[in-house]
């Protein structure tokens, strides 16, 4: 009797991948590798030196003056080797601080008047709010938006663009939160330069510093509220709410 074609050309070696195919694991794909500690604080420190050029000398400065200070009270002590001990870490601890405060305000420098910018700031608050990466309005023509976060003080609205431009949208969305939470408050923030504006860099600290009315359990109950009613203008996922345009039908 004459065998099929691909009986005979099969091999034991072939039907024996087949089996590994069938029951074996599949393998895991590799991971892409992170890169170390040391790698990351080299390009914050890189590109907050290209925004601020004079970080490099302020951290050297900072640097020597706390091991200075320790050197001179170890050495008045009559121990100036307990005091370089203690006094080079926390110099470095020190240098790090201004790096990391010089590269938020060098990030913040480098999205300013950038369309999203302050709800980009909204991702540095700490725990406790609730924020939506998309804008709850916006002007798709003036790139104008208003952002929302929800917190103990209540609800905030952040603005981006011009006063007199963004006012509408502000009104609005006030006076829609108002009908649904009516016993909430609701807190309006510019963000901008301008006069009467939050700078971005400075936008968490003054979110920060609103009188809390509201408890954690009130705020997740409002977040669900205003969740349940959806957006006053639905943007599907994956479109870029700055270009997305009302239906005509609306």
């Amino acid at each position: 009797m004459a065998k099929s074609p691909d009986s005979s050309n099969s091999t034991p070696a072939d039907s024996g991948a087949q089996k590994r195919g069938l029951f074996s694991r599949k393998p895991k794909a590799p991971k892409a590798k992170k890169p170390s500690r040391l790698k990351q604080i080299r390009e914050v420190f890189n590109m907050t030196r290209r925004h601020d050029p004079m970080v490099p000398w302020l951290m050297l400065a900072v640097f020597l003056g706390i091991v200075a200070v320790s050197f001179l009270v170890g050495f008045l002590l009559d121990n100036w080797i307990t005091g370089l001990i203690i006094g080079i870490p926390l110099g470095l601890l020190a240098a790090t601080f201004i790096l990391s405060r010089r590269a938020e305000r060098a990030a913040f420098a480098q999205i300013e008047n950038q369309p999203g910018a302050s709800g980009a700031a909204l991702g540095t608050l700490r725990r406790g709010w609730i924020t939506e990466e998309q804008p709850v309005a916006v002007n798709s023509r003036t790139q104008d938006a208003v952002f929302r976060a929800i917190g103990r003080p209540g609800v905030v609205l952040i603005s981006e663009g011009p006063t007199h431009r963004v006012k509408p949208l502000l009104d609005a969305e006030r006076k829609r939160l108002a009908r649904i939470l009516p016993n909430v408050t609701v807190h309006v923030i510019e963000s901008g330069r301008g006069e009467g504006q939050v700078p971005l860099n400075q936008l968490a600290r003054h979110m920060g510093k609103l009188k809390k009315e509201l408890t954690k359990l009130e705020v997740n109950a409002v977040s669900k509220r205003i969740s349940s009613l959806g957006n006053r203008l639905p943007i599907p996922k994956g479109i870029d709410p700055y270009k997305a345009r009302p239906s005509r039908g609306r």
